[in-house]
């Protein structure tokens, strides 16, 4: 489970592991929406004179927003194959 061995622990033990553990991806999520929400704002907004964005800003708010989860999943693609070449035995 999650390449931690839980034999040790006593079902509340895992409970609380678990749920610590759902929490912090939970606060990663959003730590990462808030950054590519940033980020791709300041690229991309250039003025407050409208309520709504202008159809270059928009255009840019979308391309800054699939590079980023792009990027994103080319790295946890990365990862995966990292952590399964270090969880197979040489």
């Amino acid at each position: 489970m999650n390449g931690i061995d839980m034999e040790g622990f006593s079902e509340e033990e895992q409970k609380k592991l678990f749920n610590m553990i759902e929490q912090q991806q939970v606060r990663d999520s959003l730590r990462m929406y808030n950054s590519v929400v940033e980020r791709c704002f300041t690229d991309c907004v250039e003025s407050f004179r409208r309520k709504s964005l202008d159809k270059q800003e928009e255009s840019c708010v979308t391309r800054c927003t699939q590079k980023f989860l792009a990027h994103t999943q080319r790295v946890n693609m990365r990862f995966a194959e990292l952590s399964q070449g270090a969880a197979t035995p040489d």
